[in-house]
């Protein structure tokens, strides 16, 4: 099945339970439900329309946090009225986020388990928490097996469905590829080094994989730093194109230069542009004779 339809599946599924959440909301009883399940439903639905197929971090972390917090809220405010949401915590530590959100959504699950004993009785308390562990492993060995597979995903693929970024590791493989060529079909290759801030990081890259060529990829190298790999017949096409590519990114960046022949280090070449105090150095091929 292409990524498309199982991101349309998806936003179906969400917006479906929104839909059941908000018919909740709606026959609430009490003020505090009511206002949490339409807490719910908005983050349920906001998530829905804007989910997209990406290999980047699917969302900020505060946003993430939410669906815990909430769950957590309705098990803490009338635990006798939402009891069923309890098994939700296995759904929940299925979903993608970072190992130590995970720790965070399990110490929660564990908390709203551990108010429960007066209202089940010891011996239904200690059988929910046997069930409850079970079925959370279960969500967590499924949630490692995802991350897993969306690690061996960002190895091959492109981080941005449509555009030509790819993941640093790959900058490696490309670049001996790139000085073959340069010694072959004697064209003039660059390597780009652009250092911004995190935020601006991901709307730089989209513009610069729009201003390069079909041929040149663009990289992303850590989460301030990009790369791309610039292709000219000679040094002074190379000038000018590079002069109008940083006018057309409109962006405040540090920028870092190296040709091909003279890249001996590109784990040194971004510690300089990391400490670099000028906005543009360039290391061209030494002129002879």
């Amino acid at each position: 099945m292409q990524s498309k339809y199982k991101i349309r599946l998806l936003r179906i599924n969400l917006a479906a339970a929104a839909g059941l959440t908000a018919m909740l909301a709606a026959s609430a009883g009490a003020l505090e439900d009511a206002l949490l399940l339409w807490l719910t439903t908005i983050w349920l639905g906001v998530t829905a329309t804007q989910l997209e197929f990406s290999h980047r971090h699917p969302a900020t972390v505060p946003w993430q946090l939410l669906p815990g917090l909430l769950l957590a809220a309705l098990l803490w405010v009338a635990p006798e009225r939402h009891l069923t949401w309890l098994w939700a915590w296995a759904i929940l530590l299925m979903l993608p986020q970072p190992r130590w959100m995970l720790l965070f959504n399990a110490l929660l699950a564990i908390l709203s388990w551990a108010l429960l004993p007066d209202l089940l009785g010891t011996e239904q308390w200690a059988l929910t928490g046997l069930l409850l562990a079970g079925t959370m492993l279960l969500g967590l060995s499924r949630s490692l097996e995802l991350q897993a597979l969306r690690r061996r995903m960002r190895e091959r693929a492109r981080l941005v469905p449509g555009l030509p970024i790819w993941p640093g590791h790959q900058l490696h493989h490309d670049l001996q590829r790139e000085r073959r060529r340069t010694t072959q079909e004697r064209v003039h290759a660059e390597l780009l080094l652009l250092r911004t801030s995190r935020w601006r990081l991901w709307p730089l890259a989209e513009r610069l994989c729009r201003l390069t060529r079909r041929f040149e990829h663009c990289y992303r190298l850590d989460r301030r730093t990009l790369g791309v790999l610039l292709i000219n017949r000679d040094t002074e096409q190379a000038e000018a194109r590079r002069q109008q590519l940083l006018d057309a990114i409109e962006e405040p960046v540090t920028a870092r230069v190296v040709a091909l022949p003279r890249l001996g280090s590109l784990i040194r070449e971004r510690r300089a542009l990391a400490c670099q105090d000028t906005p543009l150095e360039v290391k061209e091929v030494a002129q002879h004779g």
